[in-house]
């Protein structure tokens, strides 16, 4: 693992070590405590599924649907959990990149750093998130013996002490938030129960942008070149085009550009849709929801001072924010067009999905889908 030529390019436990090492402590509780908080979000888990079928109308009653495992996790179990799913959906690229180490130009330059540094480098990364998510839907997770998965791949994670942590910073009743956390990232993963198909096209999206990923070192090295100058400024201002960008997104191809808009479209309307039915139960189940809501989308627009703003930015979480935003706007305007059972005309296929464009005019989805022009909806391409 120690170099390029080795059999891993990453060093997944150094990676794992890192991070589990540089993450922040969480806030203090009594064992009690963490024990009560444990067993109140798994009961929410379970009110939420409830809640949340109801309300989209998306699983027909007594319809047979894969149970994926909600688990209730820590920081350090959130990265393990992340690290192999990043694990699971690099393979591919890694392999790749692997093919071409010997031949590769700049390849001493890359194996001189070895899978050890990129270990620490995802940890560092992955560090800094760690304190950050309050759920996860993890679609493409392996199972562990610490972690496990449905037969079908998917797990939920909800992250205790960053749920105890926000709670106690917005200053809100702590039942009715986890709940509303809950019914967000349960959410989630009746979207992926319901749509047999949707995990599959996600992934099939992912691999496509990763094997159109550049495996030259020395173009890889002169693209994050590039980018670090935009971001620190050194380049001329009229040649500053990339403007706003993530440094993720400054070392895509054109074609990786594609892709991004149509996996953005998709992961718009997931996390918009699980903010409208958010919003749409929280009101009968959750007595304090519009505080919740107004103190946590203040905080989201905030941050947490220039560093965390900094970083946001770098690596395009800011873009997720919009993704919200965005989103949420796109499915209240089709319900209110069309209704829930309208709207969800958008899981049929992935060519009802809507593309970047329609999220920004969801007018034009329902004139494809619902319009007389929808005849042709099939042919559709997102692009």
């Amino acid at each position: 693992m120690t170099s390029i030529s080795g059999a891993e390019m990453v060093d997944w436990n150094l990676a794992v070590a890192t991070a589990t090492r540089l993450v922040r402590p969480g806030p203090e509780v009594t064992r009690d405590e963490a024990r009560a908080v444990v067993a109140e979000l798994r009961g929410h888990a379970r009110t939420s599924e409830r809640h949340v079928r109801e309300f989209t109308r998306m699983i027909p009653e007594g319809a047979d649907v894969p149970d994926t495992p909600v688990l209730v996790v820590d920081r350090a179990g959130w990265v393990k959990a992340n690290v192999a799913g990043f694990r699971e959906l690099l393979m591919p690229l890694l392999g790749k990149m692997q093919d071409r180490r010997a031949n590769a130009p700049g390849g001493a330059v890359l194996g001189a750093f070895g899978g050890k540094v990129t270990g620490v480098e995802l940890g560092m990364l992955l560090s800094f998130l760690a304190s950050r998510v309050l759920g996860q839907y993890e679609t493409f997770a392996p199972a562990s013996r610490d972690l496990p998965s449905s037969a079908a791949g998917g797990r939920l994670l909800l992250v205790a002490p960053n749920i105890v942590h926000v709670e106690r910073e917005l200053e809100v009743a702590p039942h009715d938030f986890r709940l509303w956390v809950c019914l967000h990232e349960e959410t989630h993963r009746t979207q992926f129960t319901a749509v047999p198909w949707l995990r599959a096209h996600l992934e099939g999206e992912i691999q496509t942008f990763l094997g159109a990923t550049e495996v030259d070192p020395m173009t890889v090295l002169e693209r994050i070149r590039e980018a670090a100058q935009s971001f620190a400024g050194a380049r001329p201002d009229a040649e500053r085009d990339d403007e706003g960008r993530s440094l993720v997104e400054l070392v895509q191809t054109p074609e990786q550009r594609e892709i991004l808009g149509r996996l953005t479209a998709v992961m718009s309307l997931l996390e918009g849709h699980a903010d409208f039915v958010m919003d749409g139960v929280g009101p009968q189940v959750v007595p304090s929801v519009a505080e919740i809501r107004e103190k946590f989308q203040q905080r989201r627009a905030s941050g947490a001072g220039r560093l965390d703003a900094a970083l946001r930015k770098l690596l395009g979480l800011d873009a997720k924010l919009r993704q919200y935003r965005d989103g949420e706007r796109f499915v209240r305007a089709v319900v209110g067009q069309v209704g829930m059972d309208g709207f969800n005309r958008v899981w049929t296929s992935p060519n009802t999905l809507p593309t970047k464009a329609e999220i920004d005019r969801p007018a034009d989805w329902v004139a494809r889908v619902h319009g007389k022009g929808s005849e042709g909806g099939g042919e559709h391409r997102q692009g």
